[in-house]
C-alpha cells in the first residue's frame, strides 16, 4: 500500500470522526433543549421591570411536563402533557400564543383553572379579593434618544406569598378596568408586569385564556443581558453594553 493511499484513508477517517462528533453534539443540544433547558431572549417591554428588552434567559422544559410544544417546531404528535404539573400562581412562563400555536409569549401566571380574575381601577382582583399593592419608587426608563421617563411602580403580593413589581404607565388605562374573567378548566390566565403595555389574557381576541398544553416552560435564570437595541454578538461593546448586574438573576 502506498504512502499516498494511507494518507488519503487517514484523512477520510479524520473527516468521518469530525462528522460523528458534530452529529453527537447536535443530538445532545437537541435533547437538552427539548428535555431540560431552552434559551429565550426578550424582544418587548411587556414584562418590565422584571424582564427587560435585551435579557436572555433559560426556561426549564421539565417544570410543567412535556407537550408537543416542548419539541422543536411543535409537531402534531398528539394532545395532552406527559408528567404534567400545573404552574403556581406568580410563575413566569413561556407559552405558545393560542391564536397561532407558534409564536412564543412570556407572561406571569395570574389565574388558574376556575379562578375569577378582574382589574378594577388598576387593582388586580382574584376570586373577589384585591391583591395587595404597595407604592414603590418610580421606575426610571432610559429612552432611545438618551432621555428618561418615570413610570409609577408598585409591588403586588399574591396570596401564596409571591411578590413582584408592576408598572402602571397610564392611570385608568384601557386595561385597568375589565369584566370578570372566569378561567376555564385546563387553561391559565396570563398577564404582563407592565400592565399598560402588555397584550395578554385580558385581551381575549389576541391572547385570551392559554391552554395548559401550550406551556413551553418556566423562566428560571437570566444568563445574559445587553442594553436595548444593542446586538449580543458585538463582543467589543460588552464592557459598556452588557448589564452585568442582571447576569445570574433568578426568576424564581
Amino acid at each position: 500500500m502506498s504512502v499516498t493511499t494511507d494518507k488519503k484513508k487517514s484523512a477520510e477517517g479524520g473527516f468521518v470522526e469530525i462528522v460523528k462528533i458534530v452529529v453527537q453534539a447536535l443530538l445532545i443540544a437537541v435533547v437538552i433543549r427539548t428535555v431540560l433547558f431552552q434559551p429565550f431572549n426578550i424582544p418587548s417591554g411587556s414584562m418590565e421591570k422584571t424582564l427587560l428588552v435585551g435579557d436572555y434567559l433559560f426556561v426549564s422544559k421539565y417544570a410543567y411536563g412535556y407537550s408537543r410544544h416542548s419539541l422543536p417546531f411543535s409537531p402534531p404528535v398528539g394532545e395532552g402533557r406527559l408528567l404534567g404539573a400545573m404552574p403556581k400562581r406568580g410563575d413566569i412562563a413561556v407559552f405558545k400564543l393560542p391564536t397561532d400555536n407558534s409564536t412564543d409569549y412570556i407572561k406571569r401566571v395570574i389565574g388558574l383553572p376556575g379562578d375569577r380574575i378582574q382589574m378594577m381601577d388598576g387593582v388586580l382582583i382574584i376570586n373577589g379579593k384585591p391583591v395587595p399593592k404597595e407604592r414603590l419608587d418610580d421606575y426610571v426608563e432610559r429612552l432611545s434618544d438618551g432621555q428618561t421617563r418615570r413610570i409609577p411602580r408598585y409591588r403586588e403580593t399574591l396570596d401564596n406569598g409571591v411578590s413582584y413589581d408592576v408598572l402602571d404607565m397610564v392611570e385608568n388605562g384601557f386595561l385597568d378596568n375589565t369584566p370578570v374573567y372566569t378561567v376555564p378548566e385546563g387553561h391559565l390566565f396570563m398577564m404582563g408586569d407592565n400592565r399598560d403595555n402588555s397584550t395578554d389574557s385580558r385581551v381575549q381576541s389576541a391572547v385570551g385564556y392559554v391552554p395548559f398544553d401550550n406551556l413551553v416552560g418556566r423562566a428560571e435564570l437570566l444568563f445574559f443581558s445587553v442594553e436595548r437595541g444593542e446586538p449580543a454578538w458585538a463582543v467589543w461593546k460588552w464592557p459598556w453594553t452588557v448589564r452585568w448586574s442582571r447576569i445570574g438573576t433568578s426568576l424564581r
